[in-house]
């Protein structure tokens, strides 16, 4: 037999989701390195199409089109491939940390099942599956990728500054709508995946007495009040939604709108003999890649948002139930059970039903229990077994708290 206990969290420790993700920092490292490698053969269509507006076409030459068209082709592939590892690297991420955690994650659930906490058993296992899905998804990328929209926005002003500064304003605006879709979905998401939580924790506790709720005929008002959350889930959906579609339509109009405006800014400084026609269409490649992280963040930000709200779950999960370290081996027991001063209540409940209960049961001795419903026999039987623990006094086999 082996004690077990609960080590004390230390202020300031860091969550243990956060030191699994802190093992893969080099892994990170290394996919941003691939992001960085990708990002620099996203210039070569821009510098594709400025060689052949301002080279190709002046000397009509057939030899320098065909090898700018092969050597573009070949950055095409290498990026494809390049792609392909850092998606499968960041796949095997994830599926090691579910592997980490899922069973750290199982026992704490169950242990707030056990003690008789609210919450559905299997949502900190779909709080896990959504974590790991951020980690392998797109939706990553986009933080990988913007460090490169200041890059972009470098070369164009290297093109023109006219054109470098007007790009510039574009992703500060870009940026600053990325940050109001932020404020305008936050809460409404949370409420709705809240919403979602206690609606189907509802469900499934009143499915599980199906059999008790159709002879007490209580199934219309439980349906009425399951409806109820429905409908709040339902609605707070919609208000989030229509708040990030209105914010969506914004980015994706003024994107395009940005896109023309850097070709009409480039036809006019072409017509002033200030750029080339390669620069123009240069110019416009390179701007819509700047901002292509940030419509990346908007069209992951539903993800974004409910892998955050399943980690912040998951980390209080986590920290509500630290993981038991191995105690020191105990002898075989001979079976004294000792019950001292236990003052004790069911789990949720605030009045207590069992104060200052105390007993000695030798071994070999039978000990009966006798009382009305609800005088707490259940209770002690628990707390007998470790089950439930006690808000004052000791249960004691052989002298080791249970």
């Amino acid at each position: 037999m082996q004690a077990m206990s609960r080590p004390p969290r230390q202020a300031g420790q860091r969550s243990e989701i956060l030191e699994v993700l802190g093992r893969y920092k080099q892994v990170f490292w290394t996919v941003g390195g691939f992001s960085g490698v990708i990002n620099l053969l996203y210039l070569a269509p821009s510098l594709y199409m400025m060689q052949v507006y301002d080279r190709v076409l002046n000397s009509r030459n057939e030899t320098t089109l065909i090898m700018l068209s092969l050597i573009t082709l070949g950055a095409f592939a290498v990026m494809a491939w390049i792609e392909q590892i850092r998606s499968q690297v960041l796949v095997r991420v994830g599926n090691q940390v579910d592997d980490e955690l899922s069973a750290r994650v199982f026992t704490a659930a169950f242990e707030r099942n056990l003690r008789g906490r609210t919450g559905a058993a299997g949502a900190a296992m779909n709080d896990l599956t959504q974590v790991r899905q951020f980690v392998t998804g797109n939706g990553l990328f986009a933080f990988f990728d913007m460090p490169w929209t200041p890059i972009y926005i470098l070369v164009v002003y290297l093109f023109h500054p006219v054109l470098g500064i007007f790009v510039l304003f574009g992703a500060v605006v870009s940026f600053l709508l990325a940050w109001l879709n932020e404020r305008s979905t936050k809460q409404g998401l949370a409420e709705a995946n809240q919403a979602a939580m206690m609606g189907s924790a509802f469900a499934t506790t009143n499915l599980r007495n199906a059999e008790v709720i159709e002879a007490m005929g209580m199934l219309p008002a439980l349906r009425a009040r399951w409806k109820a959350m429905q409908d709040r889930l339902l609605q707070k959906q919609s208000e989030a939604s229509d708040r990030a579609g209105l914010v969506s339509a914004a980015i994706k109009f003024w994107r395009l709108t940005m896109q023309s405006a850097v070709l009409g800014i480039g036809a006019l400084l072409v017509l002033e003999n200030l750029a080339s026609p390669g620069v123009m269409i240069a110019a416009s490649i390179l701007a819509g890649r700047a901002l292509a992280p940030v419509d990346l963040a908007i069209a992951s930000w539903k993800q974004f948002s409910s892998a955050r709200t399943s980690y912040q779950r998951l980390s209080q999960l986590l920290e509500d139930f630290p993981a038991r370290t191995q105690g020191m081996s105990l002898p075989r027991p001979k079976g004294l059970l000792t019950v001292e001063q236990v003052i004790a209540s069911p789990p949720g409940a605030q009045a207590p039903v069992l104060r200052g209960v105390q007993f000695a049961v030798k071994p070999g001795e039978v000990l009966v229990i006798v009382g009305p419903s609800a005088s707490g026999k259940s209770t002690l039987a628990r707390l007998m077994v470790g089950v439930w623990l006690a808000q004052a006094g000791k249960v004691r086999l052989d002298g080791a708290d249970i």
